[in-house]
């Protein structure tokens, strides 16, 4: 698996004011600065400072070399590094440069998308890739059913055999593939979106306008090493 660079929604904020107008030097010459990062996502300069020192906690808590690794992802998740079809999907999506870590800039521009201030439609957009496992811009019936095998593993209360699994994905394309084309393209998937958004509920961390009172920086925080060599 793994598909082309994510691409994170982009907030325009009041940049850092300077004398001539504009971006900041500073916010120019590093793209990963807090500044930068406050400008170009749905962050404030002290969330993404606040996001800093979660960043430092969860990338330094299996291999101390402040990069999240895939099975840091996991356990900052689970507590447990275990296979999961839509983590390790999102984990894929936030690897922009996909060199299988997640450097501090990715996380903050990719994290950016659950704000609850990011628009639906890219909230749609991100989805829509999650599921589109073979990143061909389409969702196919195998992909869907993928998920539906994994969810059950995750769930063992969820039982179904494999005629319940055909149906359920049957019942799905009749209803998104409206082209009868038998894939669900990024149109279909945002019109299902629009009209039923609680589908996506979970593309929404309400928790991300708390960041700074569960994650606050009274002091210099440990920056991490993308920040640090700056």
């Amino acid at each position: 698996m793994g598909c082309a660079a994510s691409t994170p929604a982009v907030v325009e904020p009041t940049p850092p004011a300077t004398p001539g107008g504009g971006l900041s030097r500073k916010v120019k010459d590093d793209p990963d600065s807090l500044e930068a990062l406050a400008h170009e996502t749905f962050f404030t300069r002290d969330e993404v400072a606040a996001l800093a020192e979660l960043y430092a906690q969860i990338s330094n808590e299996l291999h101390q070399d402040n990069l999240i690794h895939k099975d840091e992802f996991m356990w900052a998740l689970f507590k447990a590094n275990r296979d999961n079809l839509f983590a390790e999907r999102v984990f894929e999506l936030f690897d922009i440069k996909q060199n299988r870590v997640i450097e501090f800039g990715e996380f903050v521009r990719s994290l950016s998308v659950f704000h609850p201030k990011a628009p639906l439609a890219e909230k749609a957009k991100f989805a829509f890739r999650i599921y589109d496992i073979g990143c061909n811009g389409k969702i196919e019936r195998s992909e869907l059913k993928r998920f539906l095998v994994a969810l059950m593993a995750d769930n063992p209360d969820v039982d179904l055999d494999e005629l319940a699994l055909d149906e359920i994905v049957d019942q799905t394309f009749s209803e998104m593939d409206l082209t009868r084309d038998g894939v669900i393209n990024p149109e279909e998937w945002l019109a299902l979106v629009q009209r039923n958004p609680d589908i996506i509920s979970f593309m929404t961390l309400p928790v991300l306008t708390e960041v700074c009172q569960r994650y606050p920086t009274p002091h210099k925080p440990a920056r991490p090493r993308a920040l640090q060599e700056r």
